[in-house]
């Protein structure tokens, strides 16, 4: 086996099919990485079972093959060579592969490539495609919703419910509720699934340039999968029911406001430095006279406040916050103004867009003593 591609193209697809290897494998051979020729491309792969990746780029291919190396030591290696190309060899009865990038040589034992379990693509229930800008604004406007807590696993993926031609996104921790729907001139299907946030973290990070590219989107009642021209990724689904979210949306509210969101975000931020070492980091808001006043407190460090100005229509209120929920929303939307519906000081808010209906934020008060 013998070929010659790009630094970068490798270093890059090495990354990507990095993520899918366990820290401890269940078998040695899991702990690599397997690179086969096909044509006048290599093909990389690895899987841990529960997340596979297969990545697609272009080389000079001089003698076909396959090999398996330990994925934490062939990335460290092509990561730090020079040069812009490198040159993977290997002598037909040697399980040594030598690689070579300007000046710089190493060889790499390798394990046997027959062992390695080779990804099937999926074949699901329901398949579909759509434009990764329009995947990932799905992904970043959920996926920063989802608990961390792995004790709750339902909690910690996003649900995908596909009706016909209309297709949703949700994730909550129950504190905090995102939702973002899209409708589509064609019909999909029918299929509801929660899809972990780490195969959805690694969507975010496809390689993808300035001309949108079509991703194909398959889903089984436990697999999910994406597709682009160059990296196939697949993962299990969280087994469990996501929650009914729909009747905790609030539906009227007595106060609404409107502020600039990059304003209201910088301040919060800037007033959540003093709350930030307590267990809720609380900030309170109080909506009154055209502003919006931010103060938070700890009795160890000091006090913080802060005025952004805003249109209030409405009786006045305080209310309190996690400063963290109310950034992550901010930093997700992509308008100039955000929209704030209010009811009482202890029931739930909605943040929107003005220009952006199909999106909305829940999120739930803390109490506080007054």
């Amino acid at each position: 086996m013998k070929f010659t591609c790009s630094k970068n193209d490798l270093n890059e697809a090495l990354r990507i099919v990095s993520k899918a290897i366990a820290t401890k494998p269940q078998t040695p051979i899991l702990s690599c990485i397997f690179i086969q020729t096909q044509g006048d491309k290599l093909e990389l792969q690895a899987t841990n079972y529960e997340l596979s990746f297969i990545c697609h780029i272009p080389a000079t291919i001089e003698e076909s093959g396959a090999i398996a190396l330990t994925g934490r030591y062939v990335l460290e290696v092509v990561t730090k060579m020079p040069g812009d190309t490198i040159t993977f060899s290997m002598m037909n009865d040697d399980k040594t592969i030598h690689i070579q990038s300007g000046q710089s040589k190493f060889t790499l034992l390798s394990m046997n490539a027959a062992e390695f379990p080779q990804i099937e693509h999926l074949a699901g229930n329901v398949q579909f495609t759509l434009k990764d800008n329009v995947l990932r604004e799905l992904i970043r406007k959920t996926i920063f919703a989802c608990a961390t807590d792995e004790g709750r696993p339902v909690f910690t993926g996003c649900s995908l419910t596909i009706e016909g031609n209309k297709v949703t996104m949700a994730a909550t921790n129950i504190h905090r509720l995102a939702v973002i729907s899209k409708v589509f001139d064609q019909e999909i299907g029918s299929i509801q699934i929660i899809i972990p946030a780490k195969i959805l973290a690694e969507v975010l990070h496809m390689p993808g340039g300035d001309i949108p590219t079509e991703v194909t989107i398959t889903c089984s009642y436990n697999q999910i999968s994406f597709s682009t021209p160059s990296v196939y990724m697949a993962s299990r689904l969280i087994e469990g029911q996501f929650p009914s979210f729909t009747n905790v949306i609030p539906r009227s509210f007595a106060t609404n406001v409107q502020v600039d969101r990059a304003a209201f975000a910088a301040a919060i931020d800037r007033v959540a430095l003093i709350s930030r070492a307590g267990d809720y980091n609380v900030v309170k808001l109080q909506f009154s006279n055209g502003n919006i006043h931010l103060h938070s407190r700890n009795p160890e460090i000091g006090d913080a406040d802060e005025d952004v100005a805003a249109e209030i229509d409405g009786p006045d209120l305080m209310i309190a916050f996690n400063a963290n929920y109310l950034i992550d929303v901010l930093k997700s939307m992509q308008g100039d103004v955000c929209r704030i519906g209010l009811n009482k000081e202890l029931s739930p808010a909605v943040l929107r867009e003005p220009d952006d209906e199909d999106f909305l934020y829940v999120v739930t008060p803390v109490r506080t003593a007054h």
